[in-house]
């Protein structure tokens, strides 16, 4: 691989800066607080830090609604707070990307402030508005994605404007060419700062068509699936337009030297995903693969995503994982604790770029949040779909607030079943171990970084693979049941979750073996 693709064979680490270290005692994260602890990060061998949003906000949606995309939140810092951490990142080795969120802005921000001013404001047209349905309501159908219409009224223009997240959160119209410009100029500000790439906020939603009309009612809806699921997104979501902008971001992205990485979460089926790729790999490098995340720990299901996404992926298209993020579940709650170390084997094994999201590297698991100390929206409106649980801070240490803070902590700290950071630093079977091992074993081995992945199977409970490149070959054996099974590769391991590997795989055991 050459600098210019530092990305197919890096790993990436979230980092969600409300909570990995608070300095000024606050009890919310900041940039002096992820530059204090790069050591810790840099002792992993990932390659680059994503940190999620730190931009100006009234943290309607905790960073996600941004009045501002050119500024730093005052609440991180400052632009040299983050022009500090850019370069200690980098004097480390590693990448810098940051979050984009081209969908929507705050209602905060000026550009939407001068929109509704007036219906004759020149900007208008940089949001969507449109009159009312023949009823006088909304003029589609459609839900916002934390429940509710996705529209709001606005009483002093007399239309609505539309906002496929909170009202807090009016939806850029990218259909006007100056939105375009403009955004593109904030991409070109980071990027010019040193920036490495983004990435990109809930890409799908960004040309959503009022024009299309309603969506149609979703017939495989359950009770239990939130409420926008009651429809098929066929007018909000995909639409012929997105490709257009994903393509300018990359033309942008391309005038680089090296050129930007663009990371793009989609949430779709692989055949819709693949499109974010590109005619010609011309949109996004990595359109991000979720399906992990809604799959469970079974080794038949578990074969059969990896064969169906390799199967999808267009000529060149790299590949790429994850198990946890900002917005789902951590892995370890869904699986099982017990199953944990298997899946950093999974993740830090698969053919593709894998993104470790903050605490993956402690077996961190969800929080439980009491009633009242909930701040997110959506788990404020459906509390099954909150997000608070997998966004506490960091456990540094064993002190009372973990290190994290020497204030009250903005969420609840919860400490992983291996122990905090210290406690794992001095322990060589702890999770952390096991990750730092698995990431130096990934990039000493090009089977694990550049190689095929071959003969992807599953039996009685056991999901195995291989990875091979040059006549170098790996076989990797996951026991995904609570029983011991045979292994299907012979042999000495080069790497297991457990300590004195036997002949056959101990119970939710996963090693890797040479062959």
């Amino acid at each position: 691989m050459t600098e210019m693709e530092w990305w197919k064979t890096g790993i990436v680490y979230q980092i969600y800066p409300r909570s990995y270290q608070d300095t000024n005692g606050d009890g919310i994260g900041d940039l002096k607080g992820i530059e204090r602890r790069l050591d810790h990060i840099a002792s992993l061998g990932v390659n680059a830090i994503w940190i999620s949003p730190m931009f100006p906000s009234p943290m309607a949606d905790f960073g996600y609604d941004v009045s501002d995309y050119t500024g730093v939140g005052e609440m991180f810092g400052t632009m040299e707070d983050f022009d500090s951490l850019s370069k200690a990142i980098h004097d480390r080795g590693m990448k810098l990307i940051l979050d984009f969120v081209p969908g929507h802005s705050s209602d905060q921000h000026p550009w939407f402030i001068e929109s509704r001013s007036s219906r004759t404001n020149p900007k208008r047209d940089w949001y969507v508005w449109r009159d009312g349905g023949p009823d006088g309501g909304p003029p589609t159908n459609w839900i916002a994605h934390f429940g509710g219409p996705a529209w709001e009224w606005d009483t002093q223009t007399g239309q609505y404007y539309m906002h496929m997240f909170l009202k807090e959160q009016p939806n850029l119209n990218w259909r006007n060419p100056e939105v375009l410009d403009a955004m593109m100029d904030a991409m070109r500000f980071w990027y010019d700062r040193g920036v490495d790439g983004f990435r990109v906020d809930a890409f799908e939603n960004v040309s959503a068509d009022p024009e299309a009309g309603d969506n149609l009612p979703n017939p495989s809806w359950m009770p239990g699936m939130s409420e926008t699921a009651r429809f098929l997104q066929s007018s909000t979501q995909h639409r012929p337009e997105v490709f257009d902008v994903a393509r300018e971001m990359r033309r942008v992205a391309e005038s680089y030297d090296p050129p930007k990485v663009l990371i793009g979460e989609i949430y779709a089926d692989y055949k819709t995903l693949m499109r974010y790729y590109g005619d010609g790999l011309d949109a996004f490098q990595l359109p991000f693969n979720f399906r992990l995340l809604d799959t469970d720990w079974n080794a038949d299901h578990v074969a059969e995503v990896i064969r169906e996404y390799e199967s999808h992926l267009p000529n060149g298209g790299w590949p790429n994982w994850v198990l946890g993020n900002h917005d789902r579940p951590r892995f370890p709650s869904r699986f099982g604790h017990e199953n944990a170390r298997a899946g950093l084997v999974l993740l830090l094994t698969l053919r593709g770029t894998p993104t470790l999201y903050q605490g993956d590297e402690l077996g961190m698991e969800n929080v439980p949040i009491p009633e009242d100390r909930i701040v997110d929206p959506w788990g404020h409106s459906m509390p099954e779909f909150g997000r608070d649980p997998v966004r506490t801070p960091m456990p540094w240490d064993d002190s009372e607030r973990a290190g994290f803070t020497t204030g009250d902590p903005w969420l609840p700290i919860g400490l992983p079943r291996g122990g905090p950071v210290s406690a794992q630093e001095a322990d060589p079977a702890s999770t952390l171990a096991l990750t730092r091992e698995l990431i130096a074993f990934r990039h000493s081995t090009p089977a694990m970084t550049i190689g095929a992945v071959e003969n992807v199977s599953s039996e009685d409970g056991v999901l195995r693979y291989e990875r091979a490149h040059e006549g170098e070959r790996y076989g990797v054996a996951i026991n995904m049941v609570g029983e011991p099974r045979s292994t299907p590769f012979p042999g000495t391991p080069v790497i297991s979750t457990v300590p004195d590997a036997g002949e056959g795989l101990a119970p939710n055991e996963a090693r890797v073996v040479r062959l």
